[in-house]
């Protein structure tokens, strides 16, 4: 089968005999989509997956070149964007470049060899911005996750909270159409860097519900603070730690842009349905629960006072609904795990030490460590989930 290695090009104009003229003059070097409008346009955007650029004329009827572009970088954020303008529009163009982040305006008429001069440079850009959220999204979010995994060892009552966590996040993010949605898993798999320091009865406390003493209450006050300055120097984490930050703060609204927002209230909501599980709370009653909670005067949260989004608590609904519906459990003897499957229940030694929280992920790492466990230390059968992904293995 041909691969078809030309860069996809979306141009929107609405005077046909320009797009024409455009597809002649693009053609041999790119592949071209056409629309007439903003509206085709975005259409064009949301079901072609691979537009790597959009040239856009300014003056069109019902939404100009400058309104179709800023709503095409919500559609198709990766996708470079110009703007072909006249000269009575450069006032517009100008506002647009800074307030719609627009890679390059040309002037009109424009010579061949400059607008492909501008489109190549915008592919170019393309690539590189590609290329750092794949740096980001992939590299990154894999050191975290191997940290996690090693983590988990150390700390398993507190890293394998963090794993539902995350999963109930992932899921809530999809739900609501979060993107992205990265700096979120990122957070999920982070805060319990702040609980290092705390000792294992006292987070072991902390997360069933327990009374802490006030030495204990403090330790875990400093959690934030810890984690923050732990991941401090680490570059491009500036929105995960804003999310941190929200979340720690408990309170609804600030300063944070609408991303980080949205993901703190997503993480928030996620650690609070744990808590709740954890205390034993039945799970037909947690949504309900967490309805029914109010805020304080000043905005903060306490025990019982915080306030949801109530489009989440709409998500988190319908994801516990779809969840029941479709989840898994078996019981099976520990050469029988794979990796992939989610512990459902604490697993404990022999001695009674926690080895792994439930909801944590199984991995290779952990399946290598459980075969040098002498016989009789962990339990014989093991409750566990099983994706579908992993059934699909089986």
């Amino acid at each position: 089968m041909k691969v078809e290695l030309r860069p996809h090009v979306l141009c929107v104009d609405d005077e046909r005999a320009v797009l024409e003229g455009l597809e002649l003059t693009l053609g041999r070097r790119f592949r071209v989509a056409m629309a007439t409008s903003g509206a085709a346009g975005l259409a064009a955007l949301e079901q072609s997956g691979d537009i790597v650029a959009i040239v856009s004329d300014m003056r069109m009827p019902g939404m100009d070149g400058a309104a179709f572009l800023a709503r095409a970088r919500v559609v198709a954020p990766d996708a470079s964007r110009i703007l072909l303008t006249g000269q009575a529009d450069m006032k517009s163009a100008i506002a647009a470049v800074n307030d719609g982040q627009i890679f390059r305006f040309l002037t009109k008429p424009c010579p061949p060899a400059a607008l492909v001069a501008a489109i190549d440079a915008a592919c170019e850009h393309h690539r590189l911005v590609t290329a750092e959220r794949v740096l980001l999204e992939q590299t990154l979010h894999g050191s975290i996750s191997a940290l996690s995994d090693v983590l988990a060892i150390v700390h398993p009552v507190a890293f394998g909270r963090a794993g539902r966590i995350k999963q109930l996040a992932i899921e809530l993010a999809d739900r609501v159409g979060l993107r992205p949605r990265w700096q979120l898993e990122v957070a999920a798999m982070l805060w319990p860097l702040g609980l290092i320091g705390v000792a294992h009865e006292t987070a072991e406390k902390l997360f069933y519900g327990k009374p802490l003493d006030d030495a204990e209450r403090a330790a875990c006050a400093r959690a934030p603070e810890v984690v923050d300055h732990m991941i401090g120097h680490i570059p491009r984490l500036e929105e995960v730690r804003a999310i941190l930050f929200a979340v720690a703060r408990h309170q609804r609204g600030g300063k944070e842009d609408a991303v980080v927002h949205r993901a703190a209230a997503i993480l928030r909501v996620a650690m609070d349905v744990d808590t709740l599980e954890t205390q034993g709370v039945e799970p037909g009653f947690i949504v309900d629960t967490l309805r029914g909670r109010r805020a304080h005067p000043n905005g903060t949260c306490s025990p019982g006072g915080t306030v949801y989004d109530a489009e989440i608590l709409d998500a988190l609904a319908a994801v516990r609904a779809a969840g029941e519906a479709q989840l898994d459990i078996r019981e099976l003897a520990l050469p029988a795990l794979r990796a992939g499957m989610v512990f459902a229940e604490d697993v404990r030694l022999a001695s009674g030490a926690l080895l792994v929280a439930r909801g944590g992920e199984i991995s290779a790492s952990f399946l290598a460590r459980a075969g040098n466990f002498p016989v009789g230390a962990v339990p014989s059968r093991i409750r566990v989930i099983v994706p579908a992904k992993v059934k699909r293995l089986l």
